[in-house]
């Protein structure tokens, strides 16, 4: 025990030589450069002490390589909510997430004031039919509280095979308290751009989240549509984000020239800028974009991109507010553990940064279902009730059942629809003015 112990000590101060001898090479990146080499080495022989006092003294009897562990754990999840340090179950699982299918309920979640919220669940997902909302928020996974679980952990934890059951507990702004929702896992595979018409003259893209496919499937759309039709509506609601090169693309699909989006961090290689091109460009098209809260990421580039070329009117609610960028470094030698550390910011072409702050709509507007006259209402005075109600019993015996939904027709958008869309109807209204504008 006692080499032990004089072996771990060799190893700290050895780690605080070498720690020094680094930091000729740190100064430069070093958030001040008033600090000095002997204030980095004091923190470093604090830290070491620290180190030392866990292992000799706690109730727990950790390895060292715990220790280490726990103290990188911890050091990254105090950074921001998008740094995390990936063990090598969690680095392998990463590595599926982002190359490969796998089974999962569907939904983008992120860590909003230290809680587990669901940005957005993705479109005909075992989650999406389970009716989860974009801000609910998972209080548990099965039985395991998620207070103080990394986001990795969360997501590792809900991921598994196909066609096995999860529960989780959810918390939803407007319910009187948590209820409990079981889901089957599935194979998540995305269908992201989907095209619709509204009445004759309008067309309404879907955009359910930024794979490959999404800049070439809105220009095929729009290529085979026009210019039979005279507006667009871009509805970009619970689309939790994905490829920044996709949402560029569908930023230069409609501005001519200009910045679309600027990544800015630290280190002068983290900074990018991405500026428009004039060429197939639809500089014409009137164009609305609806977000919510469930919008984020590529979803808060395109719609505060267009924003600021006031190149659309943006309906709906302020987005989600995730504007950071990640990178991966893998940490050992053998390259399974990892920590992913956010490297920098987006900031749309006015300056002004999506993280935290979201995009603000020019229209705010909650969903609901939108207030109309029924042209049958029940409006009668009582001498003429009874040949009211004989007509009326006539209609149930003459006409025969219609249903009036979007699986009838999936190629338009029915008016049931449209008046059960609050921010859609608004959109498509404005829409309109913005095309009798354009005469």
């Amino acid at each position: 025990m006692k080499k032990d112990k004089f072996f771990f000590l060799g190893f700290l101060f050895s780690l605080i030589f070498i720690y020094s001898l680094s930091t000729t090479t740190l100064d430069a990146r070093s958030n001040s450069q008033t600090e000095s080499q002997e204030t980095r080495i004091e923190a470093m022989r604090k830290l070491a002490n620290v180190l030392r006092i866990i292992e000799e003294s706690s109730i727990d009897n950790l390895t060292f390589q715990n220790i280490v562990e726990k103290t990188i754990h911890g050091l990254m999840n105090e950074l921001d909510a998008h740094s995390s340090y990936l063990s090598e179950k969690n680095y392998k699982d990463f590595k599926i997430q982002t190359n490969g299918e796998f089974g999962g309920l569907g939904i983008t979640v992120g860590m909003r004031d230290k809680a587990l919220t669901i940005i957005a669940p993705i479109d005909d997902t075992p989650a999406y039919r389970a009716g989860l909302k974009a801000g609910d928020i998972i209080l548990k996974i099965n039985e395991q509280s998620t207070i103080d679980m990394t986001l990795d952990e969360a997501v590792s934890l809900m991921r598994g095979k196909p066609k096995t059951e999860i529960e989780i507990t959810i918390v939803r702004k407007g319910e009187p308290k948590p209820f409990k929702v079981k889901i089957i896992r599935d194979i998540i595979k995305i269908d992201s751009v989907f095209v619709k018409k509204i009445d004759e003259d309008l067309i309404y893209i879907r955009v359910s989240s930024f794979d490959k496919n999404v800049v070439s499937g809105i220009q095929e759309a729009l290529e085979n549509k026009l210019p039979s039709q005279k507006g667009m509506i871009l509805d970009l609601r619970s689309n939790p984000g994905g490829l920044l090169n996709q949402a560029v693309g569908v930023v230069d699909l409609f501005v001519e020239s200009g910045v679309i989006v600027s990544q800015k961090g630290r280190d002068d290689r983290e900074e990018k800028t991405y500026v428009a091109s004039k060429s197939g460009t639809f500089s014409d098209i009137p164009l609305v974009v609806l977000i919510d809260v469930g919008s984020a990421s590529a979803s808060e580039i395109v719609s505060g991109a267009l924003q600021d070329h006031k190149r659309a009117i943006i309906v709906g609610e302020k987005s989600f507010g995730k504007g950071s960028v990640q990178a991966i470094w893998p940490i050992t030698a053998d390259g399974k553990e990892a920590i992913k550390l956010t490297v920098a910011r987006y900031y749309l072409p006015s300056g002004r940064t999506i993280q935290a702050e979201g995009v603000v709509p020019d229209i705010e507007v909650f969903l609901g279902k939108v207030p109309k006259k029924d042209d049958d209402a029940f409006e009668v005075r009582e001498a003429n009730l009874k040949k009211h109600l004989e007509s009326e019993l006539q209609k149930i015996e003459d006409t025969p059942e219609v249903v009036d939904s979007e699986d009838s027709n999936k190629t338009i958008i029915t008016k049931e629809r449209i008046f059960s869309d609050s921010q859609l109807k608004t959109g498509i209204d404005i829409l309109r003015s913005l095309i009798i504008l354009q005469k």
